[in-house]
C-alpha cells in the first residue's frame, strides 16, 4: 500500500490508513515505544511515525512486506546478536508481517536509544558550560 507521505499529520492518521492486520502490529510496536520512553513525544518526522526526546530516538514505518524499525546505527551493532534472525541495515530493522513482532526487543532498543538521547543531551550541556 502506498502511503502519501504529505497526507500524514500525526501517527494515528498514519496507522489508519492501513488494514486491521498491520494497524494491530503498529500499536503494539508504538505501545512497546511509549512504555520504553514514557518521556518523549509523538511526531511525524520523513512521512513516519516517530518518537522524540531531545532528538528523535525510533522511527517506524509498514514497507511491503514488513515493518521497519529505525533506531538509528549504533543499536544495530550493539545489539546485533539479538537481532541475527532479522534483515538489518545500518539503521534499519525489518520485521516481516508474518511473524510476531518482537516487542520486548523494540523495547530493549528504545531505553537503549533513550540512554543515548539524555548522555548526548549531557554531554551537549556541559561543553556550553565551558564556553
Amino acid at each position: 500500500m502506498k502511503i502519501n507521505s504529505k497526507d500524514i499529520k500525526s501517527i494515528d492518521n498514519y496507522i489508519n490508513q492501513f488494514p486491521e492486520e498491520i494497524k494491530s502490529k503498529l500499536e503494539t510496536i508504538r505501545s512497546a515505544i511509549k512504555k520504553a520512553a514514557p518521556k518523549s513525544t509523538e511526531v511525524i518526522s520523513y512521512g513516519m511515525p516517530a518518537f522524540k526526546q531531545n532528538k528523535v530516538l525510533v522511527y517506524f514505518a509498514v514497507g511491503k512486506n514488513h515493518i521497519g524499525f529505525y533506531p538509528t546505527p549504533k543499536p544495530i551493532v550493539v545489539f546485533s546478536k539479538e537481532l541475527e534472525s532479522y534483515k538489518t541495515s545500518k539503521g534499519a530493522i525489518q520485521f516481516t508481517l508474518d511473524k510476531k513482532i518482537p516487542l520486548s526487543l523494540i523495547s530493549k532498543i528504545t531505553k537503549f536509544r533513550v540512554k543515548e538521547d539524555w548522555e548526548l543531551l549531557l554531554k551537549q550541556k556541559a561543553g556550553k558550560k565551558k564556553n
